[in-house]
């Protein structure tokens, strides 16, 4: 959906500033508020609220075989569906290119990272392991749902119990959970995504500011460690924003993961 150039022009004017609508700074995300355990039916579930964008991460598990080049590794997948409800831009059938590219970012910032031990998820080496299901819906889309994705999916990982699994029927009991955590790192990974507006560089867009955004690169990391990154839109970033970039991902990072981990144990 095309911005009208008139607030495009009094977005870029406020950020050359330093200013932004909501009076936050340029580096600087909403008010974050997460909610575990939000579904009785998932293993493990999540609610993620960034400013007014809302989404909900529901983990399940099931038995499967594994991949022929990881015999004894479980396996993940991430599925995200945009609701109509949360944005008139989205629609109801096959999930469009958003859908699959966002799930595609969380899906590497989470593999990367190597934060789930797929090697604890073996049951029988070569025949079965347990298959880790994401799925990612928005509820209100205000802008930034990458970032609150990406968090939702690591709370909802961090909430999920292994559910129980009769071996002699090879069947999982599902609704019955077991008090064992799925196998995750205490350490968890962040996706923060950066996008380019005018002259600036600014994190956590309001949807007017991501429909203005002519560049974007979301950056997966834990403890200064990079492990995954993705470049969106049409737009190139040259040598010098990028290193702006990585100069702002530290301190981005640090200040977001404080919150985070208040709010996630």
């Amino acid at each position: 959906m095309k911005t009208p150039n008139i607030t495009k022009q009094r977005i870029e004017k406020y950020l050359d500033e330093g200013k932004r609508f909501d009076g936050r700074k340029l580096d600087e995300f909403r008010d974050l508020v997460i909610e575990t355990g939000v579904s009785k039916n998932a293993e493990g579930s999540a609610r993620v609220k960034l400013g007014k964008t809302d989404v909900i991460v529901g983990v399940k598990m099931d038995v499967s075989k594994p991949y022929s080049d990881s015999q004894d590794k479980g396996t993940m997948m991430v599925n995200t569906e945009l609701l109509p409800l949360s944005s008139p831009r989205f629609e109801n059938g096959p999930p469009k290119f958003p859908a699959i590219e966002l799930a595609r970012v969380i899906d590497r910032g989470i593999r990367e990272c190597k934060f789930i031990d797929f090697e604890k998820l073996c049951i029988k080496k070569g025949e079965k392991v347990w298959t880790v299901f994401i799925d990612i819906y928005s509820i209100n889309d205000d802008g930034n749902l990458l970032d609150a994705a990406g968090i939702g999916a690591v709370a909802a990982l961090k909430d999920a119990k292994i559910p129980k699994y009769d071996e002699e029927n090879e069947q999982v009991l599902f609704g019955e959970l077991t008090d064992k955590n799925l196998p995750v790192k205490e350490e968890f990974p962040i996706s923060i995504t950066f996008h380019k507006v005018g002259e600036n560089i600014i994190v956590d867009p309001t949807r007017e500011e991501e429909d203005v955004s002519e560049a974007r690169v979301t950056i997966g990391s834990s403890k200064g460690i990079i492990s995954s990154m993705q470049k969106g839109d049409l737009k190139a970033l040259d040598i010098e924003e990028f290193n702006k970039i990585l100069d702002m991902l530290e301190k981005t990072w640090n200040n977001i993961f404080k919150k985070i981990e208040k709010l996630v144990k």
